[in-house]
């Protein structure tokens, strides 16, 4: 289920609880209302954590050469006579 679905839900679990005034026998609408409230609720957290989980980048993993540049003159490294 999507985020869109997870909303609907919330949305029909809203209008369920806060906006009838239905009665049926043998169902009770408000807790219908709110069953559906916390579904959507859990379903918009989990879709939250993967889609946090897909943003995640992972740099490639390449080794790094570096390279070490010495000029030899003279039996001296750099110049410098170290």
């Amino acid at each position: 289920m999507g985020l869109g679905g997870c909303i609907i839900l919330i949305a029909a679990g809203a209008i369920l609880t806060f906006a009838t005034d239905w009665h049926m026998r043998g169902v009770n609408l408000d807790l219908v209302g709110i069953i559906l409230m916390i579904v959507g609720l859990i379903g918009v957290s989990t879709f939250s954590g993967i889609a946090r989980r897909r943003r995640v980048v992972v740099p490639p993993t390449t080794p790094v050469v570096e390279e070490e540049r010495h000029h030899h003159r003279d039996g001296y490294i750099d110049g410098y006579g170290v």
